[in-house]
């Protein structure tokens, strides 16, 4: 997943379940201007829909702290729910144009019962393939950004079923720069960050699509990318490039992040390969985001931005955090209202970050102790066979997981 921006961590949570909104501001009487107004009153709107509690007297937002049950999963996807649903509604034709080719591609539950499951990775090259993960990445209940920058982006099928059926997807996104968390982790300070972060990559889709999300598919796929076939497939796209700013050549991956979506994480716990941990947890985020704002406060705030400053900068190297500090810049403008911008991107929402290193000397490639990377080189193969035995084995033996499996078909799997 991707990962939050980090700061002041000062700001309480301010989610809570259930709670009626108290006295609804009248906004037009607070004497500011007609875009300032059209902004307070659509993050009045936003933050209305995800149960924040809070009054709005005299021209200013007063938020109450609130503890929530923010390790309940299905309150986290309840608060994304309007956002994914936006987005839905906004690509609705696009997800009626490419329905049929979306069902094809899902498995019957009963074929996904019967198969040996061999599966193989397709990265996506043409428009038809992207169309295909961009419909696959909507089931989730998460809403669906996209990266800035390098992105590959791959799709996982069975190649045991006749109609080789989708498992899921995964995704590879540049590293977002700053990672506080993961930079005290790896031990750089800003010059060998800026020099070495381009041989990082964060994995911010990485999943299962049902029948196979309940037979733990999204381990199996968590399995794939830590594998020497993806560390090649990389290598091999970026050998001729160089970086637009360095000018360096930056085919050599040494390692991988990635975050929970729903704070722990069931999906990357416990993911080992003989000895070792694949997937090692160094931290968590504190908490902050932006999607809790709709498209349209996003767009009145950058027009905002671009009213006091002429211009919303961006340039190719901002990274993936651009909307997220435009929305606090803007913010910053608006704290007569009482927005405060640590408050309101305090989603509150508490990720846990993984490492996943390539090589045994990744750290010391990081921080600039070697030039050589030494690989692992996990076989794709052998990590597919470890996941059966770990995980899967056990899991296609129970009951409960039968029966949903069994029961599944992709014509009555709908997006809308």
């Amino acid at each position: 997943m991707p990962f939050d921006d980090n700061f002041n961590d000062s700001a309480m949570p301010i989610f809570i379940k259930a709670g009626e909104i108290e006295n609804k501001p009248d906004i037009l009487e607070c004497g500011y201007s007609e875009l300032e107004n059209e902004i307070v009153a659509s993050i009045y709107s936003d933050i209305s829909s995800l149960n924040f509690k809070f009054s709005y007297e005299n021209g200013k937002f007063e938020f109450e702290d609130a503890v929530s049950d923010l390790k309940n999963k299905d309150f986290i996807r309840n608060l994304m729910l309007p956002r994914k649903e936006e987005i839905l509604r906004k690509n609705a034709d696009f997800i009626y144009k490419n329905r049929d080719i979306f069902i094809k591609n899902l498995a019957y539950g009963y074929d996904c019962l019967n198969s040996d499951i061999s599966p193989v990775m397709e990265v996506c090259e043409t428009q038809k393939q992207r169309d295909l993960f961009r419909m696959l990445r909507y089931t989730w209940s998460s809403p669906y950004s996209e990266y800035v920058g390098r992105r590959l982006k791959f799709i996982i099928r069975d190649d045991a079923i006749k109609y080789k059926p989708v498992i899921g997807i995964a995704a590879l996104g540049s590293s977002i720069i700053r990672i506080p968390e993961r930079d005290d982790f790896i031990g750089w300070n800003t010059e060998t960050k800026n020099k070495n972060l381009v041989y990082c990559m964060d994995l911010y889709v990485c999943g299962a699509i049902p029948p196979y999300s309940y037979l733990l598919g999204g381990k199996l796929i968590s399995y794939m990318m830590a594998s020497k076939e993806v560390q090649k497939i990389f290598q091999n796209k970026y050998l001729s490039r160089t970086t637009i700013i360095n000018k360096r050549n930056a085919s050599n991956l040494a390692a991988i992040f990635t975050t929970s979506l729903y704070g722990k994480s069931s999906q990357y716990n416990r993911i080992k390969y003989k000895d070792g941990l694949l997937y090692k947890k160094i931290g968590s985020t504190k908490g902050y985001g932006t999607f809790q704002f709709s498209k349209r406060t996003s767009e009145l705030l950058k027009d905002f931005l671009k009213v006091k400053e002429g211009k919303v900068g961006y340039k190719f190297g901002d990274g993936p955090n651009y909307k997220f500090r435009f929305i606090k810049k803007a913010l910053k403008f608006l704290e007569n209202y009482g927005l405060n911008s640590d408050i309101i991107l305090n989603h509150s929402i508490k990720r846990d970050i993984y490492y996943i290193p390539l090589a045994y000397n990744s750290l010391d490639f990081l921080n600039g102790r070697t030039e050589k990377l030494e690989y692992f080189n996990y076989k794709i193969d052998d990590l597919i066979e470890y996941w059966k035995g770990r995980w899967y084995d056990g899991r296609k033996n129970n009951p409960d997981v039968i029966n949903r499996v069994s029961s599944f078909s992709p014509k009555n799997f709908s997006l809308l």
